[in-house]
């Protein structure tokens, strides 16, 4: 680890404390310089947690000050194009908190200066970092249960936040959808090409907005990937993590957010019959790497060390980012949306 990463954090009011801890564990890590609108607050996460930083209110002034090489944006989702694009001019890097952008339009900027600029922006996605996820994608794509077909996620949760997410017009698909539409694409391998989505708000939901969906999206490997989701179900819950169910061309694979997956084949040493002989088949455990945000973390600082893509790069999470605002448009207009 040669590459010495002087960070500028951005966001301090709402930052969780993993980005920090994750910067200050790693040796080859400094953290210069906290951001934030309200400096007090920044002030203040230097002092409780030891850091004799500068602080400041303007970003670009951090930059020029601690002549930071890499930026990370825990800022709330509106700021993200202002203070990736910011930073990525000033040839900094950035890792940041999802989502990547506001807007699909916001996110197409975010990437086009990427290019621009030849810096990087990868996205915390933590929900690929877990040794049961890596373990289902593995078990789809052996080819166990022959050619993957259809996958399906349901999520069912009554999180009661308060705060704005009570007032978003569309809280489950904008602020929580999106870890799982990222999941879809992490185990099939494939990207969306079209979303039908139907939004709603049923009764007794303690929301604005519509915090229920059910979305089918067509994928480019030929597959169907359909999410059904409540954001104010009581009762009978899912993991965070969605339960999931896998239909193969030899047999179907599940996982329900919490155990490690598993699935049926078909037992072509038995004869044929009406229902036809399964037998079972287990995930395996060989995921080695950390789990959750330092999991990821692991995977954006050894691309940035390696000088390539992170898996969660903005030019393939933007992907993720157009199955949100296409399952949002698709809802207002009643109609399917190509992606």
């Amino acid at each position: 680890m040669s590459m010495k990463h002087r960070i500028v954090v951005a966001g301090c009011g709402g930052m969780s404390n993993t980005w920090l801890d994750y910067a200050i564990q790693r040796e080859n890590a400094e953290v210069v310089g906290l951001v934030d609108i309200y400096e007090e607050t920044a002030k203040a996460q230097a002092a409780k947690r030891g850091l004799q930083v500068p602080t400041f209110t303007d970003l670009a002034a951090a930059l020029a000050e601690t002549q930071a090489n890499l930026v990370f944006d825990v800022t709330i989702p509106a700021s993200h194009k202002g203070i990736v694009t910011t930073a990525m001019r000033a040839g900094c890097n950035v890792l940041g908190e999802k989502p990547m952008a506001e807007s699909y339009a916001d996110a197409e900027e975010i990437v086009a200066a990427s290019k621009e600029t030849g810096r990087s922006y990868a996205v915390m996605q933590n929900r690929r970092y877990m040794k049961q996820i890596r373990s289902y994608r593995d078990l789809l794509q052996s080819g166990a249960i022959g050619t993957v077909g259809s996958l399906h996620a349901e999520f069912f949760l009554g999180p009661h936040f308060g705060g704005f997410r009570d007032l978003m017009d569309n809280p489950l698909i904008v602020d929580m959808a999106i870890h799982t539409f990222d999941q879809a694409r992490f185990l099939t391998g494939a990207d969306p090409v079209s979303v039908y989505c139907h939004e709603y708000n049923p009764p007794g939901s303690w929301y604005k907005g519509n915090a229920s969906a059910i979305c089918i999206f067509e994928m480019s490997d030929g597959s169907v990937f359909s999410y059904n989701g409540s954001w104010c179900a009581e009762g009978l819950n899912t993991s965070w993590e969605s339960s999931w169910r896998a239909t193969g061309s030899e047999g179907s694979a599940i996982w329900d957010g919490f155990a490690m997956p598993y699935g049926e084949c078909v037992d072509r040493t038995q004869p044929e019959a009406f229902t036809l002989a399964k037998k079972r088949v287990e995930g395996k455990l060989e995921w080695n790497g950390r789990e959750g945000h330092f999991g990821c973390f692991d995977e954006m600082f050894a691309a940035l060390e390696e000088n390539r893509p992170a898996e969660t790069d903005c030019r393939d999470n933007i992907k993720s980012v157009a199955m949100v605002f296409g399952a949002v448009e698709s809802a207002k207009s009643g109609q399917k949306i190509k992606l």
